[in-house]
């Protein structure tokens, strides 16, 4: 069964540079998806093309035709490339009217691979800092690469690489392989988590202390006879005995001392000396 890719372009003219760059991201994760042995089916969605839907919605609550239908292939879709120009140093104002108006569950758990386009390469940080705080609060799953376009970046060869290794994660996101490609019924190294090692690596020194991990140390188990120390029977240390500290009542000459120096500091004193 093929994928379902939706691409959400909020352009606002035509020709536009972002529609541009969300059909060569399309292309990337097709071509990605396809060297997976598996087929993926894309839906555009023009976001221009439906601002009086919008507007109405948000006005009276009641959808249209052509916006139900955008929020069905959105709901129905594995994976999403959404795209947007820069205005005002942030996404623009129809593209956020599009997410307003969909379901809060709708992008839950959704690969979603985030996009921009500006004029200028000072609003590259509109990816970070605007689209994705938006997709988090929509609990989608956000690809680590996005994408940011200038003007002067068009046709050149660092945003085709960033282009191919953004399709790259989204058609890996989109084919969640568990050891055998379905394309082709084997098995398959693509996805397959590293052997885990059981214990320490043999000559392995710990960069703390020790030549391991304190995990792996032989320990004494508890209660055991230790040098210097006797077993103890109740499975907890033996507390240090120490002889109690000596009272003028076990001494009596420590009280008979006191006595003298009172004494001695009356008499320097010209004082009277208490017996």
């Amino acid at each position: 069964m093929p994928r379902s890719l939706v691409v959400v372009a909020a352009g606002v003219s035509e020709p536009s540079s972002t529609r541009l760059l969300a059909d060569q991201l399309a292309d990337a994760t097709r071509a990605a998806v396809s060297a997976r042995g598996e087929a993926v089916d894309v839906t555009v969605i023009e976001v221009r093309e439906l601002a009086r839907d919008l507007a109405t919605v948000m006005t009276t609550g009641v959808p249209t035709p052509a916006l139900s239908a955008a929020k069905d292939a959105i709901a129905t879709a594995d994976g999403l490339i959404a795209v947007s120009p820069v205005f005002t140093a942030s996404y623009s104002g129809l593209f956020k009217m599009f997410f307003d108006a969909l379901d809060p569950e709708a992008l839950t758990g959704v690969p979603v691979l985030v996009a921009a386009t500006a004029g200028t390469a000072r609003h590259s940080l509109v990816l970070d800092h605007a689209l994705r705080p938006l997709f988090s609060y929509l609990r989608a799953q956000i690809l680590p690469t996005g994408v940011f376009a200038a003007t002067e970046d068009f046709g050149s060869s660092e945003l085709g690489a960033r282009v191919s290794r953004a399709g790259a994660e989204l058609a890996g996101a989109l084919v969640q392989s568990d050891g055998a490609v379905a394309g082709f019924g084997g098995p398959s190294d693509l996805g397959a988590p590293p052997a885990l090692r059981q214990g320490p690596r043999p000559g392995a020194r710990h960069r703390f202390r020790g030549p391991a991990p304190r995990a792996h140390r032989r320990l004494t188990p508890p209660g055991a006879a230790r040098p210097g120390r006797p077993a103890c029977t109740t499975g907890r240390r033996t507390p240090a005995t120490r002889a109690p500290a000596p009272t003028t009542r076990d001494r009596p000459g420590l009280r008979r001392s006191g006595r003298r120096r009172r004494r001695r500091w009356h008499r320097r004193a010209g004082s009277t000396v208490p017996r």
